[in-house]
């Protein structure tokens, strides 16, 4: 294997992203205007999504005040947008014994999710070193391969794992950006903390989805997996280590990600101070569960 995507994120960290993969070509669209891009999913009482709703079934709230939606689009089908999906594998020894699990449930969960030449992914394992094992491809039978030659040992670096993956990983990359992580989430040698790995999926419009995977000889932390999810628009998933629970985790995931809705703003805030704003969206109709993000960060004024 050979080092890929050093920087200052992993020299800050001391802990090299390796790994072997080729980043494949896709279009790059960057803009200046402040749009704040919410996604969110629509389920009824019997948590069956909602995806025939239009921009004015919508309202959205910055810190307590009306905005105007400027941009709607439902993520469904051939007029989604493209998705990149970051999977980070818990490899540390807390797992160990759970991991042909893993590897069998997440191929099958890729097959199921990524459209064809149009959907990239990217694997990672973290136990005391963060290793980038295939780097995004539309190729799935080499993700698939890559997922088979992970190997379990050492500590758990959850918290640095998921910054890197961020900053270093998803933020290069267009459309929607998800990552997924299987852990037992228990936290043991990071540098950074829980909370700034959050901000930085915030802040890089990242929706994280935490999928439990605890083996009986070690403790755990899903309590930190479902603050990841919650934070950004995702959710958490007990998986309680049983191969049948973990496919249904991944099912639900991709369903998730198939019946999303894209709602854009222009904040009426104009202040470029950094600062975190609180989102909140309404729908109508009774009976109607929502699911999005918590907010987001202000940019900051170059002046």
């Amino acid at each position: 294997m050979h080092t890929l995507r050093w920087g200052l994120i992993v020299a800050l960290l001391w802990s090299p992203i390796i790994g072997a993969g080729t980043i494949q070509d896709r279009p790059s669209i960057r803009t200046n205007v402040d749009v704040v891009d919410v996604l969110c999913t629509v389920q009824d009482r019997r948590q069956r999504y909602i995806n025939n709703l239009t921009r004015d079934d919508f309202e959205v709230y910055e810190d307590g005040v009306k905005q105007n939606i400027d941009f709607f689009h439902h993520e469904i089908g051939e007029k989604a947008r493209p998705l990149s999906v970051l999977m980070l594998v818990d490899t540390s020894g807390s797992v160990k014994d759970k991991l042909h699990f893993e590897q069998k449930a997440a191929s099958e969960f890729l097959r199921q999710t990524l459209a064809q030449n149009k959907d990239m992914a990217a694997i990672v394992q973290f136990d005391s070193d963060i290793n980038l094992v295939q780097d995004f491809t539309f190729d799935i039978p080499l993700l698939e391969e890559a997922l088979q030659e992970i190997r379990a040992g050492g500590a758990t670096k959850l918290y640095d794992a998921v910054w890197v993956g961020v900053k270093d990983l998803l933020s290069e990359e267009v459309g929607r950006r998800v990552l997924v992580i299987l852990s037992d989430g228990a936290d043991t040698q990071s540098t950074i903390e829980a909370d700034d790995a959050i901000q930085a999926s915030q802040i890089n419009d990242v929706v994280i989805y935490g999928i439990g995977v605890k083996s009986r000889r070690f403790d755990s932390d899903f309590g930190q997996l479902k603050k990841f999810s919650r934070a950004t628009g995702g959710r958490f998933y007990n998986s309680k280590a049983d191969l049948k629970r973990l496919r249904d985790a991944f099912s639900q995931i991709s369903k998730e990600i198939k019946n999303q809705y894209s709602l854009g703003y222009v904040p009426s805030n104009k202040k470029r101070d950094g600062s975190f704003r609180s989102v909140e969206v309404r729908v109508k109709g009774r009976g109607l569960k929502l699911n999005h993000r918590e907010g987001y960060y202000a940019p900051v004024s170059s002046s």
